[in-house]
């Protein structure tokens, strides 16, 4: 289940990826399918044996070659161990509300980003993120947990600031929001209560559906009820500076 659209990316075969807060790897698989050549960077080394237990078999299968896995980086996003201008690509899905000093982490990673390349980053979506908040504070309150809600010119602030300009955005996952409003009601540790298993069971049906009418009601409902905001920005070269190229592409 993918958040970034990779043609608003603008990913090419052979471009270098890098995929910031990878988790699971879902974005990072996706570009390696793509001919990216990628990097899973994550805080938790667990997830990244994950990342590279399952990049190993995408080889062994074929679906991917051995030039598409860069390998994995266990660090911070605070501090990326990447020389500048490194990647034509930049993935950073659901990380930066979790980061006190999110602007810093947006700053490396536009720092390692080559000019005019492209970023996405997304975040959790203003007013459905209010209500997880309001209806549960173990969401929120726990260590790793969230820090802060974004409001969309705010983070689309940020992205500017670090050094780029906006390529537009858009909203995704609006069949997530009711899950975890459930899951919040119900007990974030409680997935086995009625409501919140029967919703588990419609979204992997969704899932599995992907091509069918389930992908063009979530479609219909995304800009009112979508879990994650999506936001894209274009590296600041010096041509753009100069001429104030702002006009989306």
């Amino acid at each position: 289940m993918l958040t970034v659209d990779f043609e608003r990316l603008g990913l090419q075969r052979g471009e270098r990826l890098l995929d910031v807060g990878a988790g699971g790897g879902r974005h990072s698989f996706e570009a390696m399918k793509r001919g990216a050549v990628t990097v899973a960077l994550d805080y938790s080394a667990a997830d990244l044996k994950d990342v590279a237990a399952t990049s190993g078999a995408m080889i062994v299968s074929g679906e991917v070659g051995w030039e598409q896995y860069a390998g994995v980086a266990n660090a911070n996003a605070l501090d990326l161990p990447f020389p500048d201008e490194s990647f034509d690509r930049v993935i950073t899905s659901e990380v930066l509300e979790h980061i006190w000093d999110d602007e810093r982490a947006l700053s490396e990673m536009i720092r390692v980003l080559r000019p005019g390349g492209r970023i996405a980053v997304t975040v959790p979506t203003y007013w459905p993120e209010r209500v997880n908040w309001a209806l549960n504070w173990r969401y929120h309150d726990v260590p790793g947990g969230h820090v802060r809600i974004f409001k969309q010119r705010e983070i689309e602030a940020k992205i500017e600031r670090a050094g780029c300009y906006l390529r537009g955005s858009h909203h995704a996952h609006a069949f997530h929001s009711p899950y975890w409003w459930l899951k919040n009601v119900y007990g974030l540790d409680n997935p086995e209560a009625p409501p919140v298993r029967k919703y588990h069971d419609f979204l992997v049906w969704c899932i599995e559906h992907h091509d069918g009418w389930p992908a063009k009601v979530e479609k219909a409902l995304n800009p009112a009820l979508g879990k994650s905001l999506v936001v894209y920005g274009e590296k600041v070269t010096a041509d753009m500076a100069k001429y104030g190229k702002r006009s989306l592409s």
